[in-house]
């Protein structure tokens, strides 16, 4: 029997990055419930990453956390690894934890690690809203993501839309390259929370809509204040429950919420701040609909449990939510506050009572593909060996 391949992942804190959390939970579940015995995750974090957060990773059949210096956020081998062509902290825990391939996201660890590597390019944001990065943080991705290409890596992308993005912007990549779309089915104990129960202990009225992003300036939340300020001027006064942590300085958030005082909005827009998974499952199943104002994604992890639960969506007309939900739902265009404002208006009037949503039948399968498609890659990057560096400049 083939032993496992033992995958090494670097770990995402919830607090900095709730759907990047999600993303690596989701897989690792799915991976046990539709791939048992394939793969084998090694999970690194830093020394003072969340303990509880790790916990609920190690908690999942197939994972093992290793925590190391070598990862934590303040500790950088990007020098080693473009200079001397190998991050040798990073390398060193790979060899001690007997990694067989790693899998490579928002950190490059050189030309010259002697391992298989897929790299994850969840989207390109820097890209296509280049006016929301500082220069130091443009380069940095950018950097980062031409020495994955020109190192040779297996690339992969969450969705059709990245992959067309990837092509434009790098056109003489010659990479491996493959569409691993994300797909979400809770585990039992994340749906235990009594989601009336949590209605209640956010105090929010029975009819309400429900938006869960983080506060980063590309999440638009400055639209939905812009379509709720419509409503109030019209008498209407939709509830919005908003989740999801603050910008790291707070900016964009301070200025949101300024806002929504200095409109009147307190009543509207109702803040619950960072709250448990089980929280954010057992509010997404009783709301009137997911609410994602989003100017970019590369493939949305709040629209794919809405998908899960069968939840209504009032969504921007990304090109990639239109791929997710295959036009089905209802769209607005980034700027246009009147549109979102209609969308809300409409749902209200249809208002009716609301039985708290289970699973979809249309979960298992999403989820068993997202699974397959993830193992089939990261086997065919396995079966090509280490990367060799690539002759074609990464760019235009």
């Amino acid at each position: 029997m083939t032993p496992p391949l033992r995958v090494s992942f670097i770990f995402i804190p919830r607090r900095l990055h709730a759907g990047g959390f999600n993303y690596l939970r989701n897989l690792f579940v799915a991976l046990h419930r539709y791939r048992p015995g394939e793969l084998e995750a090694v999970v690194f974090a830093g020394l003072s990453d969340d303990d509880n957060d790790l916990a609920s990773f190690a908690r999942i059949p197939g994972v093992e956390v290793v925590k190391r210096r070598a990862f934590e956020r303040d500790h950088s081998g990007l020098t080693s690894a473009l200079v001397a062509g190998i991050d040798y902290a990073a390398a060193a825990a790979f060899d001690e934890a007997r990694v067989d391939v790693v899998f490579e996201h928002a950190r490059f660890f050189g030309w010259r690690l002697p391992l298989p590597i897929v790299a994850w390019f969840p989207d390109l944001q820097h890209r296509s809203l280049p006016h929301l990065f500082s220069k130091a943080a443009w380069w940095r991705r950018e950097i980062g993501f031409r020495a994955q290409l020109a190192s040779g890596r297996s690339i992969i992308l969450s969705s059709e839309s990245a992959l067309n993005d990837c092509k434009r912007y790098y056109p003489r990549a010659r990479n491996q390259m493959s569409v691993v779309k994300f797909a979400s089915r809770p585990t039992d104990d994340l749906l235990a929370a009594n989601p009336s129960e949590v209605i209640r202990l956010y105090e929010l009225p029975e009819q309400y809509f429900y938006l869960p992003n983080q506060f980063w300036r590309h999440k638009n939340h400055q639209l939905v204040l812009d379509a709720l300020t419509i409503l109030a001027g019209r008498g209407i006064k939709p509830v919005v429950a908003v989740s999801g942590g603050p910008d790291e300085p707070p900016a964009y958030f301070d200025s949101i919420m300024q806002q929504v005082e200095k409109r009147g909005l307190q009543e509207n827009f109702r803040y619950l701040g960072m709250i448990p998974l089980a929280h954010v499952y057992a509010l997404l199943r009783s709301c009137r609909a997911l609410i994602n104002p989003s100017r970019f994604e590369g493939w949305s992890t709040t629209v794919e449990e809405a998908k899960s639960f069968e939840v209504p969506m009032i969504i921007s007309n990304l090109d990639v939510h239109l791929e997710q939900t295959n036009g089905t739902e209802s769209y607005f265009d980034v700027d246009d506050a009147g549109a979102l404002a209609a969308h809300l208006a409409e749902a209200v009037a249809k208002a009716g009572p609301l039985l708290p949503r289970d699973l979809g039948p249309s979960v298992e399968g999403r989820v068993a593909k997202f699974a397959a498609d993830f193992t089939d890659a990261i086997k065919r990057a396995a079966a090509r060996g280490s990367p060799r560096p690539g002759q074609m400049p990464a760019g235009r």
